[in-house]
């Protein structure tokens, strides 16, 4: 099996039909290409602490230096864009050249951030964002450019606010129809 890195490669990966897209779409959707590509950009960013995929950059597993074989633009592009109709990515810009990888949805993070709450007896505290960001599970994950830097802050912050909303959530509903 091939690998990148530390990171096993799928089968498939070495397959050369799957570096082409269907040039029909409906097939194209249709067919498992699409869902395999979109696991592998999954595991691959989570178990590299990657957060974000530039559309016009090089990214290790876009080549296949073995078989000769690169994903098209079009090809890249599906394959994100698959990822982010399903809440896995979001497109950091208008002309969808950068992409933020969700390893989690956005729900799953407030689960995750709750639950991380509960098993640290932080239910009935103050955490910053930044306390949680700088613990050694999410050291080095960061990209440096400060702009990636403050559009991972705010998904961050969004699963906050989806976590605090889901604890508090009925204390906030009774709140407002108490001041109605």
């Amino acid at each position: 099996m091939q690998k990148l890195g530390d990171f096993k490669l799928p089968h498939f990966f070495n397959y050369p039909p799957y570096f082409t897209l269907q040039p029909v779409r409906d097939t194209r959707e249709k067919q498992i290409q699409v869902q395999l590509w979109k696991e592998l950009i999954l595991d691959y960013c989570k178990t590299q602490k990657i957060f974000v995929i530039g559309l016009e950059e090089e990214f290790p597993l876009f080549t296949n230096h073995v078989i000769e074989r690169s994903l098209t633009h079009e090809a890249r592009a599906t394959f994100l864009s698959a990822l982010v109709s399903e809440g896995r990515a979001e497109w950091m810009d208008k002309g969808h050249r950068k992409c933020l990888i969700l390893w989690h949805r956005i729900q799953d993070w407030a689960d995750i951030l709750i639950q991380f709450a509960k098993d640290n007896g932080l239910e009935d505290g103050v955490v910053t964002i930044e306390e949680i960001r700088s613990g050694t599970e999410s050291q080095g994950t960061v990209e440096s450019d400060p702009f990636e830097r403050d559009y991972v802050r705010s998904f961050v912050w969004m699963a906050v606010w989806v976590a605090v909303l889901r604890v508090s959530g009925p204390l906030v509903a009774e709140f407002m129809q108490q001041q109605h």
